[in-house]
């Protein structure tokens, strides 16, 4: 890496906000280890429901984790776990089952109680702290004891049982449940009554649970009729055997009683849990899935271990919750540990398998019965004939699509409403506060996203559009979702949140207008935006629609704009920034920078950012206070302009004296290694465009394109070429004005619109300014005359080459 040598630039006054290199900025990353923390969402109610009402009101304590929450909602496979496994097992911290289910395409989510509070996706953090401070074990009796003491002030941990992890699984919408072995009836029975709530739970909780049968020192033919009669169903994979095949026996393959039912592969196992869940059948299933035949130990020698175990827990007076953890040990002695590794085995085993049923049962979900795998499920319902039912955990309504777009806009859509007063007695032009004013209220769908995108799909009728946005499950969200279904809009990456979401209100904008139809008061409520972050949706929706621009709002949330900036340039699509207003465009440059996926040119944050001066000066005032500036990558790309000397002089004649003063090119220069394009709106004065060029960008040497070169670079960068910068005067000047709102998106929307034609922003600016006109003079937020322009755009962005 060269040498930097902060004093020629600065000498120029170019980079008189230039400083040394900071010490690394730390990342303000919120806690994953808390009870009650931000990185998970507690579940709210409108209205508090009694417990004997419905398990489901639980939920109103229960926290599920982000990723968890996400995957659900949008029917990506998940795979529950119980903690007791690590809290009260003995087979040690490292099963790695998380990582064996994300190797196998799925999302994990330990469950347990966390300091009283249950949860659904603990961190490795939090079993950590279950296991070092202690942890009791909790079925489905035990819940309310110990949330009952968290909430009183005296919270405790706890690792879920099978039963327990059943409940929280069905609260947080996981159908498929991952363990070693099942709890049973205990030997004995007759006299003991030792039954495990593992079996009861089975019989009244749709949770599909994979095991490697229930432990071998449990009556197991008695566990099976307790089953059977509770209506749980239980299969046995048949793992290439034909015919009737033994239910296993954990440790062993073979039990020597045979399975009440075969299931031939993951995708039967789907099927099965796809086809109750449509019917509405709440009990659960049993998938038993024999230990690996390299890993089991031989029937008959752990038949005898066994007897011996049971033999002298009886003798010893071991019974009741005693009684499993003796006679495993003792197993595990009289195997000298072979039964410890085979253990071991059988779980990675289950996770492995549950995590294939998830993926099986997801494609179901996602998209049908026909369509999910090899496998044929004609005989099954089809989605359209018999709608699934919501998952309760959220309440949303994912309209996942796997259709492809030219341009996808990411950004928010809302309510509009605007209050226009209609005048007092004595042609009073203001309204009166603290009481009623006669007004012409109108309502409209705005929201920066949906005018982007709906500019750009009136502007190009060709290409194909997409927003991405969320509404609440209200009638506002009603409203908006049924007025862009007309306008012609694809509304499938719209997420529909559920009353359970807090503040998943639809967006709304209310405008209070004098006589003479200027502001007086705007209120906003855009939480929706940045209460909830769906981050693997959004990759997911990039992945399926396979854009070829991403246009961002401000209004996300930061961490949910770096998702974006991530999935984007994952998938190779160029990436747009609206910034929306300063306080909004300043997220784009966060102090969690080291988070942004992508760097300075010619991998940059961003492609083309469309800020007014104001969002300009913003922007860059938070990319020098948060360390941008200081980054030596950044320092490479600015020192290969070769702004040398007369750095004020060029910027006077490529834009004017007053840009100059107000220092727009200057805050311009320094963001173009992170953002190579910049066109800064200034109104009813036109427009600066400034762009990075590349090493062998043609305009370099093309006649037409000279009086804009304002620099060439002077060394050996190995990617820059120079730097463009135009200005762009109005190219008309309006009288007739009706309203400004939407006028810089449909700016953007139109530019979009032609750059996913192959177009370049110089040869498309004229057009842009004239769609903003045709906004200017119109009572929408985007003109529906965009139309006329559309041949326009078209020769505009074939002026390329």
């Amino acid at each position: 890496m060269r040498s930097f040598k902060p004093s020629r630039l600065a000498s120029q006054g170019l980079l008189s906000s230039v400083r040394p290199a900071r010490a690394a900025i730390s990342l303000c990353q919120r806690s994953t280890s808390g009870p009650w923390s931000a990185s998970r969402t507690r579940f709210e109610t409108d209205q508090r429901r009694s417990l004997s009402s419905h398990p489901s009101a639980l939920k109103e304590l229960v926290t599920v984790s982000e990723e968890v929450k996400d995957a659900v909602a949008t029917n990506k496979p998940v795979v529950a776990l119980e903690s007791t496994i690590y809290t009260h097992g003995a087979l040690g911290e490292d099963l790695l089952l998380e990582d064996i289910i994300r190797e196998h395409g799925g999302v994990p989510a330990v469950c347990g109680v966390l300091d009283g509070v249950p949860s659904v996706g603990l961190s490795k953090a939090d079993v950590q702290r279950m296991i070092d401070e202690g942890a009791s074990k909790i079925s489905r009796r035990d819940f309310a004891y110990v949330v009952g003491k968290g909430l009183a002030g005296r919270r405790s941990h706890g690792g879920t049982t099978i039963s327990g992890t059943m409940v929280l699984a069905r609260l947080a919408g996981i159908r498929v449940f991952g363990t070693g072995g099942l709890g049973g009836v205990h030997r004995g029975w007759e006299s003991t009554l030792d039954i495990s709530a593992d079996l009861t739970e089975l019989g009244r909780t749709r949770v599909a649970v994979v095991s490697s049968g229930c432990k071998g020192f449990l009556d197991i033919k008695a566990t099976l009729e307790f089953l059977e009669t509770h209506g749980a169903f239980v299969s046995t994979f048949a793992d290439g055997r034909t015919g009737q095949v033994d239910f296993p026996a954990f440790w062993a393959r073979e039990s020597g009683i045979k399975s009440p039912a075969v299931v031939q592969d993951e995708a039967e196992a789907a099927a099965i849990i796809y086809a109750q869940e449509s019917m509405g059948i709440e009990s659960g299933f049993l998938f038993a899935n024999p230990i690996p035949e390299k890993d089991g130990v031989p029937r008959k020698e752990m038949e005898a271990a066994i007897d011996q175990a049971v033999r002298e827990a009886q003798e010893q007076g071991f019974t009741g919750s005693t009684n499993t953890p003796f006679v495993l040990k003792r197993i595990r002695e009289l195997t000298q540990e072979k039964s410890t590794v085979a253990n071991i085995a059988l779980v990675r085993s289950n996770a492995a398998r549950a995590t294939k049923i998830a993926n099986e049962l997801s494609a179901l979900l996602i998209n049908g019965p026909s369509n999910a795998s090899s496998k044929s499920y004609s005989s099954l319902p089809s989605r359209s004939a018999s709608p699934r039912p919501t998952p309760r955990t959220s309440d949303v309504k994912p309209q996942q699509t796997t259709s492809q777009a030219d341009i996808l806009v990411a950004g928010a859509v809302a309510l509009d409403l605007s209050c226009d007063y209609a005048g007092g007695s004595g042609g009073a032009v203001s309204p009166k506060l603290h009481t009623s004013n006669p007004a012409t209220i109108g309502q409209s769908i705005g929201g920066v996203g949906h005018n982007v995108a709906l500019a750009a799909h009136r502007a190009s009728r060709s290409s194909k559009v997409k927003l991405c946005s969320m509404v609440g499950d209200d009638i506002a969200g009603a409203t908006i979702m049924s007025t862009l279904e007309r306008s012609g809009l694809d509304t499938s990456c719209i997420r529909q949140l559920g009353a359970e979401y807090h503040a998943a209100r639809t967006a709304q904008y209310v405008a209070v207008n004098d006589a003479e139809k200027n502001l007086m008061v705007a209120m906003a409520d855009m939480g929706i935006f940045t209460s909830h972050s769906f981050p693997s949706y959004w990759a997911s929706t990039v992945a399926a629609a396979k854009p070829k621009w991403v246009v961002v709002d401000g209004n996300w949330s930061e961490q949910d704009i770096r998702a974006w900036v991530k999935a984007a340039r994952q998938h190779g699509a160029k990436l747009a920034f609206e910034p929306v207003s300063t306080v909004k465009s300043m997220r784009l440059f966060s102090p969690l920078k080291e988070h942004i996926s992508a760097g300075v040119f010619p991998d940059p944050v961003v492609d083309i950012a469309t800020p007014n001066q104001h969002e300009l000066a913003a922007m860059h005032a938070a990319a020098k206070d948060n360390g941008y500036f200081d980054d030596m990558k950044w320092f490479e790309v600015i020192d290969a302009f070769g702004l040398t000397g007369g750095a004020r002089d060029r910027f006077v004649r490529l834009t004017s004296a007053e840009m100059a003063d107000a220092g727009i090119p200057v805050q311009t220069i320094q963001l173009l290694p992170y953002i190579p394009t910049i066109v800064t709106k200034m109104g009813a004065n036109g427009a600066l465009l400034v762009s990075v060029l590349g090493k062998d960008d043609p305009r370099l040497y093309d006649r037409a394109s000279e009086p804009f070169i304002l620099t060439r670079a002077t060394n050996d960068h190995p990617s820059v070429g120079g730097v463009y910068m135009r200005y762009f005067p109005p190219v008309a000047r309006v009288k007739d004005v009706v309203s400004v709102n939407g006028v810089g998106d449909t700016f953007l929307g139109t530019l979009v619109a032609g750059l996913a034609q192959g177009g370049r922003a110089e040869d498309l600016m004229d057009v842009a300014q004239k769609a903003a006109v045709m906004t200017l003079r119109s009572h929408e937020s985007v003109s529906p005359e965009l139309s006329r322009l559309e041949e326009e755009l078209l020769f505009a962005a074939k002026q390329r080459g």
